[in-house]
């Protein structure tokens, strides 16, 4: 069975730029992980785990040894990795580059992987060729992964923000992402009240704020618009699929 990407054609366009979202088929793991789970944290089989994720780096090109992944903690670090971090997590959990939630580099042929269930999967090609991605939750955005990591490029790999073209993959959508008041009241630009009285959240239109307040132009910021719990034959989800369920990867490489 093939593998399936959502890609943003924007950053298709972009010369020395491969990404792309994994959705969930192409892969060897079982119920309730089939088929493509790329998360070793949920209690798949790590063999088949290992087995994805080997696919999903020949699909770019590579093997697993060139494959950089990190410690997701839902917070806001950001981690500049290069040639002496290839492989980091990729196979095993604990070698993860330990506390951030956004990776960037500007060296070739290294695979930045993080992993979704609803999530925020955002992606980041500057013009001067350096390439990033973070897991931007609720946690995340209020922690401003987002703003961190445009900081990160621009100090330390001298990518400015407005040269940055940024890609928004399949995340959980407003409708179905129910919060309490205290996380509503973060997010009172992008809050509503459901059907059922209780307070929702867009996550992908507060990504998209920060990441304009920060200084990306809108004209370079691409939505997926897909809602991870709405389309079960497609993606993998915490909410939508009771908290048992395989992760999908965010994946991008400077060729």
């Amino acid at each position: 069975m093939l593998l399936d990407f959502w890609t943003a054609p924007a950053l298709d366009a972009l010369p020395g730029v491969q990404h792309g979202f994994s959705r969930r088929i192409g892969g060897v793991s079982v119920a309730p992980f089939d088929s493509l789970n790329l998360g070793l944290h949920v209690d798949d089989d790590d063999l088949a785990v290992r087995e994805n994720r080997a696919r999903v780096a020949a699909h770019f090109g590579l093997d697993l040894g060139r494959m950089v992944c990190a410690e997701q903690v839902h917070g806001g670090a950001v981690a500049v990795v290069g040639v002496a971090d290839a492989g980091r997590g990729a196979a095993i959990l604990s070698g993860a580059v330990p506390g951030v939630d956004a990776l960037i580099t500007d060296t070739p042929d290294l695979l930045l992987a993080l992993f979704f269930a609803d999530c925020v999967p955002v992606f980041f090609a500057s013009a001067s060729g350096a390439v990033g991605v973070a897991h931007a939750g609720w946690r995340g955005l209020a922690a401003n992964v987002l703003e961190n990591t445009l900081r990160t490029f621009a100090e330390s790999l001298g990518a400015k923000a407005a040269t940055m073209h940024v890609a928004i993959g399949a995340c959980i959508g407003a409708e179905a992402f129910a919060v309490g008041k205290e996380v509503a009241a973060l997010f009172a630009s992008d809050a509503c009240i459901g059907a059922d009285g209780k307070p929702r959240v867009d996550l992908a239109g507060a990504a998209v704020r920060r990441l304009c307040a920060a200084g990306v132009p809108p004209a370079q910021i691409t939505v997926s618009g897909e809602c991870t719990a709405s389309l079960p034959e497609r993606y993998f989800s915490h909410r939508g699929q009771n908290g048992r369920t395989g992760r999908m990867g965010a994946l991008i490489t400077k060729c």
